[in-house]
């Protein structure tokens, strides 16, 4: 079975709020929820099938679907870290192609500002996780787990802290124009690479923003995307893979893109050259490196001459990315950024982003994000759409 032209994404919402003090985590799932839900022009009792991960409160769906009082006939928590939602998507699309549900709901939510969460500091996993013996120890966090995977891509490849910084530099371009980004100035590379380091060789501006908020998604069946008043967004492909220490076989300059990536393209029928959008998870700039090239728009080793001199800059690059200014510089909330890199790719289909970013004759994109650490193990999940 095949989830190509199986279902839609009818409805998406970013909540607006980076700061959320006032809110509960189960509070700004609901808003989301509620927000997607407008924006499809549905209400909850349309709803048969709800989708969360790890960042929903109490037992999972169980507790969330109970608060927002839905009638559910499907239910699924996929928990792969970051990328979760766009995994969700691809789960929902089949679920709708089996007959287990109709209309989809997604959500994420968090409160990682509020509480004060951070990437620097070492993770603490429970004690009975396999790896906790081995990695604890040693203070493993987010930020230098990344910057391990930077420093050996630099070393095997000659990639450079000034091409990383192009990044950041596209990234805050296009976050001038969101009125809701965290970081709207525009950045250059030396003010990049001038930032100080947090674990060598990533610098601060390297690094994503830790945000509150939460955003919200709704698929549903062909039957019922026709019946809204809505720009269709099918669902081509999609591609799920992991990739860990592979018993001690480590490589740490490539992901679990190089599975993910090919797998969503066979089956939507495109390849890379046919993308006119991208959004990449981008918790680090390393990140969006790695996964540029493992899905092939690149060589491998090259992506950071492919990521240079504003190559990722909508209406100026070749590969226009991020253009909410991702994890980068709008938001990150959850610290997991999924959800809101297929809300930025669906505004982009339906020709709903900023003027400013919005690309031309926009009828393909696609979404990829990992989940968990690149220098440890992680999930990765990729996800291609197209305006009908």
């Amino acid at each position: 079975m095949t989830i190509k032209g199986k279902a839609y994404i009818a409805g998406a919402y970013e909540h607006p709020t980076r700061l959320a003090k006032d809110k509960s985590v189960a509070q700004l799932h609901a808003e989301s929820a509620l927000g997607a839900l407008r924006d499809a022009g549905l209400t909850k009792d349309d709803v048969d099938g709800y989708f969360c991960a790890g960042d929903a409160p109490g037992l999972g769906p169980l507790a969330m679907a109970d608060y927002m009082n839905l009638t559910l006939r499907h239910l699924d928590s996929t928990d792969v870290g970051g990328c979760s939602y766009i995994a969700h998507v691809a789960h929902a699309a089949e679920a709708i192609a089996m007959g287990k549900c109709r209309v989809a709901l997604i959500t994420l939510a968090g409160r990682p500002r509020s509480e004060g969460h951070s990437g620097a500091v070492p993770r603490v996993r429970g004690a009975d996780a396999p790896d906790t013996q081995w990695e604890f120890p040693t203070g493993i966090a987010t930020v230098n787990a990344y910057a391990m995977c930077a420093a050996r891509h630099m070393h095997q490849y000659g990639t450079t802290s000034e091409q990383l910084a192009w990044i950041k530099v596209a990234a805050s371009h296009h976050a001038q124009h969101n009125p809701h980004a965290m970081l709207r100035d525009v950045v250059t590379v030396e003010q990049v690479v001038d930032s100080p380091l947090i674990a060598t060789p990533l610098h601060r501006l390297d690094c994503c923003v830790v945000s509150d908020g939460g955003g919200a998604l709704v698929v549903v069946s062909p039957e019922i995307a026709r019946s809204l008043k809505r720009p269709l967004v099918k669902v081509l492909g999609a591609g799920e893979s992991m990739k860990g220490q592979m018993g001690g076989e480590v490589d740490l300059t490539y992901s679990a893109a190089v599975r993910s990536g090919p797998a969503a393209f066979a089956e939507a029928g495109v390849k890379p050259t046919d993308i006119k959008y991208a959004s990449i998870y981008d918790s680090f700039t390393i990140t969006v490196l790695m996964q540029i090239e493992d899905l092939g728009f690149c060589e491998k080793g090259q992506g950071g001459k492919f990521v240079a001199d504003g190559n990722l800059i909508s209406g100026t690059g070749k590969l226009p990315f991020n253009t909410d200014g991702g994890g980068l510089c709008n938001n990150h909330p959850a610290n997991r950024g999924g959800i809101t890199k297929v809300i930025e790719a669906v505004r982009q289909l339906r020709g709903e982003a900023h003027p400013a970013v919005q690309v031309r004759s926009c009828d393909i994109a696609l979404v990829h994000g990992t989940g968990g650490l690149l220098g440890s193990r992680h999930g990765a999940a990729t996800l291609i759409m197209e305006r009908e």
